[in-house]
């Protein structure tokens, strides 16, 4: 039999309440911001509570990872050093960074894993980051199938994916738009996500080629009916973006995931486990659609040029399409809608449509047998459709306690030959064994009735505890105080808990290959180096020349640097693609342009890719 694979998922978390309902709900492992220089400014988390976080996670033995993963200026450096060792002495099992000075700071032995922000697309980059340290690699979202086997079969490290959540337009760390226009980074944690916007296309003469639109607003990742293949593939992490999403939205879309994953293992008995310990008992029914989604896409994992022709891009609106539920089938004053519908509907729930190009919506005030009463008067035409961003009964649930996550644990009651002491051994399948003890000044007797279940019922009731007995053996035929029993329990119980804080398991970075070289000898803006000790990283690996990235003061950004390459193109998003032989003749050069600002759009077709540029005319 082969080397059992252990399978991660991996659970976002904007504060310390969200990642602990993460792992509640089954999450093998969660990411969370420190206080600064996480690449989501806005999901920041004091050393107290990410402690707080890390005593939890451990417990089950989940793994609690920060994101130190902006790029850094030389100031901060002194600061990140600092910010670095507290994370390692409250137990933080790694950090999640982007900028390669961290490797030359003087910081603890903590892992290291290699954010997606680095732009890992090829087994060269992996195999580099993989030799200089790296235990752990977060791949690029725009990946094939194909091209993460690739990868896989080139490292030996855990290869993290993205499965779900919203995508970046941008090959992750090669966005400079929000810097360059808005002087906002987001390879700093602050992206003003220019991509959501709307922008009209024009021709160099400033002809309207379409109206506006939201061109670069890609759907939401969606990988559910694909994780048996990324599996295949080489992936073992699998990751839910949104560091930014609220409670109810993590909650709901970990313990879909939990249920995926669980079944692939239950499937493949001795070829996969969990990469943590205990049973999520949830108490609602996952599903994607009810919570903030743009509709989905699993972007290029089957294909690199999207050859099928199925739509990635969510051009009518960046907003959430929710679930659609159905059609208008007649509106009555104005306020009182029929609708085609299979869904429940409710009072508080919200209902969204497109007319006339605009999305917009309203709220449901009351249900009444097939009539449904709304908020606002509206005019709309039989056939609308409608789609619920607000379900206000799954939400509800949401905001309640919806799962526990419990440890199994066997318990044995032992007692001496002599009857004067009474053991109490237990074993927890995260391979703890403790037992305790009480010396009693006079044996127990026989009991006159069998007591094995009444003592069975006392060991079992470990109340709010996270355990929860599986197996008990007891001593039925003696009479055993029901006081004493509980005695030994709860000190049992506190032994258990100090083994599993003794017993955990921490990894350590791995070492720096210092003689391998860099695949590349000369490095651009692009390559988002900001501080001296990156320099000094590349060029202790053979790097000759090393450019600031865009964020340095001393960059002046200009027409000719690209700030934005991507894998999707909006030609072939809206059926213009040259290569396909699309009849609508389109200039070698578009412009994106909305009031204020002006995108030169240049597509390489025979790569499939685009590149985005600023206009200065």
């Amino acid at each position: 039999m082969g080397v059992i694979k252990k399978l991660e998922l991996l659970a976002p978390a904007k504060n310390a309440q969200i990642a602990i309902e993460a792992i509640k709900h089954g999450a093998d492992a969660v990411y969370m911001g420190a206080n600064r220089y996480g690449a989501r400014a806005m999901a920041g988390n004091s050393i107290d509570d990410i402690k707080q976080v890390v005593e939890f996670a451990h417990k089950f033995n989940a793994r609690v990872y920060v994101t130190v993963n902006t790029i850094l200026f030389d100031d901060e450096l002194p600061e990140v050093e600092k910010l670095i060792r507290q994370l390692y002495i409250i137990g933080v099992d790694a950090l999640i960074v982007q900028d390669m000075g961290i490797l030359r700071l003087d910081i603890p032995p903590i892992p290291l894993h290699a954010s997606t922000q680095c732009d890992i697309r090829d087994k060269d980059k992996a195999s580099f980051l993989e030799k200089v340290g790296f235990s752990q690699i977060v791949l690029a979202r725009e990946l094939t199938l194909n091209e993460i086997k690739e990868i896989s079969n080139a490292v030996s490290v855990p290869l993290e994916s993205f499965i779900h959540g919203a995508l970046c337009v941008s090959y992750s760390g090669r966005c400079g738009v929000s810097q360059a226009c808005m002087k906002r980074s987001a390879n700093r944690g602050m992206c003003s996500q220019m991509c959501r916007l709307p922008y009209r296309i024009e021709d160099e003469e400033g002809n309207v080629l379409a109206e506006e639109k939201h061109y670069l607003s890609l759907k939401d990742l969606n990988r559910s009916a694909s994780m048996k293949d990324l599996i295949e593939a080489g992936v073992t992490s699998f990751k839910i973006e949104g560091r930014l999403k609220d409670i109810g939205y993590v909650k709901n879309v970990v313990a879909y995931y939990r249920q995926i994953i669980d079944d692939i293992i239950a499937e493949n008995p001795g070829k996969y486990e969990r990469s943590s310990c205990g049973k999520s008992v949830i108490q609602f029914e996952p599903c994607l659609e009810k919570v903030f989604n743009r509709s989905f896409t699993s972007y290029f994992l089957y294909d690199r040029y999207h050859e099928n022709g199925t739509s990635i891009a969510s051009i009518h609106t960046p907003k959430s399409m929710g679930e659609f539920i159905g059609a208008i089938t007649s509106v009555r004053n104005g306020n009182i809608l029929q609708i085609d519908t299979n869904h429940e509907l409710v009072n508080g729930d919200g209902l969204s449509y497109f007319i006339d190009g605009a999305y917009t919506g309203f709220r449901v005030n009351k249900v009444q047998g097939k009539n449904v009463f709304i908020s606002n008067k509206v005019k709309l035409p039989k056939g609308t459709r409608l789609y619920r961003t607000f379900d206000k009964k799954m939400n509800d649930i949401l905001d309640a306690e919806t799962s526990r996550r419990n440890i199994s644990v066997d318990m044995n009651l032992e007692v001496s030959k002599s009857n004067n002491v009474v053991s109490l051994e237990i074993k927890d399948e995260r391979g703890n064994y403790v037992v305790s003890s009480k010396f009693l000044e006079t044996p127990l007797e026989l009991a006159k009735t069998l007591q094995s279940q009444k003592q069975e019922d006392i060991l079992k009731k470990l109340g709010s505890t996270i355990y929860v007995a599986n197996n008990v053996t007891t001593k039925g035929e003696l009479f055993i105080p029901s006081s004493l029993l509980a005695d030994l329990r709860r000190a049992a119980i506190e032994k258990l808990d100090c083994a599993q804080k003794v017993n955990y398991k921490y990894d350590t970075r791995m070492k720096e290959d210092e003689d391998i070289l860099f695949y590349r000898k000369h490095l651009s803006h692009t390559d988002n180096v900001s501080n001296r000790l990156s320099a000094m990283f590349y060029k202790s690996h053979g790097v000759d020349t090393v450019s600031n990235a865009i964020e340095c003061n001393d960059y002046i950004v200009n027409g000719s640097d690209v700030l934005m390459h991507t894998r999707y193109c909006i030609l072939r998003e809206l059926g213009w693609c040259r290569k396909s032989g699309a009849e609508k003749n389109i200039p070698n050069k578009i412009f994106l342009v909305n009031n204020k600002t002006k995108l030169i759009v240049e597509t390489d077709c025979k790569n499939c890719e685009m590149k985005i540029r600023k206009s200065y005319e």
